[in-house]
């Protein structure tokens, strides 16, 4: 109900074509507030399996936990249910096959939250590599400067290998997936450096922000409700500076960086073709450049700045987007441009990477796709 379950805001429209029924989360302090914003009738529970047995239920968010993700996913499509998940869609390899062969088997519908595929910014960039506009791509760089690091992720349960594997699944999806939607190729194979190089440490791990007698002085300090763990506790145990390297189908060579003590927030992505290379510039996500290469061609006489509109709703505009499509896939069958395929590639690529990293960075194929779901 809280974090992306928030996401429900979009889906309840009583003259439209869907309407929140019911919610399920474990904490049910919130139940008074969801209540409050989508009418005294909704159905609450802290058990999300009697939520699936209502038969006025025909579609289900999973915004659960990641390590929650693949009981939550499987258990609504056999149940018969429409099935949105959130990104990751698991935290595992083998967790994303049993939720698709789930979906197989059940004839129901699936679609992952990757709501950067709804970004106007995203969403240029692939405009101009289909169009062939700097010709075949064969490089990317993706920088990724989680400058909100230890809010988000070390102060709870991400800090945990038991609970999400490694951040290169909580927050790397969203770009390894953006990288292989914009190139139009998956992942072969990975080689990956990381380390635990700011968080962690030797605090116990029952401490909390509020109880720390160093908490005036602390710049990690943290105040967000069910967020307030001791990022500096001995249990932590994800890295928190990863780098690592791609190769993708064609050939393509990529990078991709990710440092989560960082003071600025930005992602900063460049792709290179054969006639030129793209690049998002500041980090509101309003600009993109585009450099030619040099020619005797008329389209390579000048370079080119792309100023993206502003569109209002969470995620710069793109989880209203999301929320549509996943009506529009249920009630008229559309593809969505989030696809389940695309999920567990990139779950399979940062588990790769993971992999990678905690065995001297060696070589790790990705796991191809299993042919029955191809």
């Amino acid at each position: 109900m809280a974090g992306r379950g928030e996401l429900a805001a979009h889906w309840h429209r009583p003259q439209g074509r869907s309407v929140v029924v019911a919610g399920a989360d474990m904490h049910a302090e919130l139940f008074p507030e969801f209540k409050k914003q989508y009418g005294e009738s909704v159905y609450v529970t802290a058990d999300y399996r009697e939520l699936l047995a209502r038969r006025d239920v025909d579609a289900v968010a999973v915004t659960s936990p990641d390590f929650c993700h693949e009981e939550h996913a499987v258990a609504a499509l056999r149940a018969g249910k429409h099935v949105f998940c959130e990104k990751p869609l698991s935290i595992s390899t083998s967790g994303c096959d049993r939720i698709l062969q789930a979906w197989q088997k059940s004839r129901k519908r699936l679609m992952v939250g990757f709501n950067m595929r709804y970004m106007n910014i995203f969403r240029t960039m692939k405009e101009i590599v289909e169009a062939g506009t700097i010709g075949e791509i064969r490089a990317v760089w993706v920088r990724h400067f989680v400058g909100f690091g230890g809010e988000w992720y070390f102060h709870d349960w991400h800090a945990r290998r038991k609970n999400a594997t490694g951040l290169l699944l909580q927050k790397a999806s969203h770009d390894i997936d953006m990288i292989h939607w914009i190139t139009g190729k998956y992942t072969r194979r990975v080689a990956a450096f990381g380390s635990l190089d700011f968080y962690g440490g030797d605090k116990p791990n029952t401490l909390e922000c509020h109880a720390c007698p160093q908490k005036e002085t602390c710049t990690e300090f943290q105040r967000w409700p069910q967020h307030e763990f001791c990022c500096f506790r001995k249990e932590v145990d994800v890295e928190d500076n990863s780098v690592v390297i791609m190769e993708l189908e064609n050939g393509i060579k990529a990078s991709y960086t990710q440092c989560h003590f960082t003071p600025d927030y930005f992602r900063n992505y460049t792709f290179i073709g054969t006639e030129g290379r793209i690049e998002n510039m500041d980090d509101s996500s309003k600009v993109i450049c585009l450099t030619r290469n040099r020619s005797k061609k008329s389209k390579s006489l000048s370079n080119r700045t792309y100023d993206i509109k502003p569109v209002a709703g969470g995620h710069a505009g793109a989880d209203p987007e999301i929320c549509t499509d996943f009506i529009d896939m249920i009630m008229a069958g559309k593809q969505p441009v989030s696809t389940p395929l695309a999920g567990r590639m990139s779950v399979a690529v940062g588990c790769a990477a993971t992999e990678s990293i905690r065995h001297g960075g060696r070589v790790v194929a990705v796991p191809p796709l299993p042919r029955n779901l191809r």
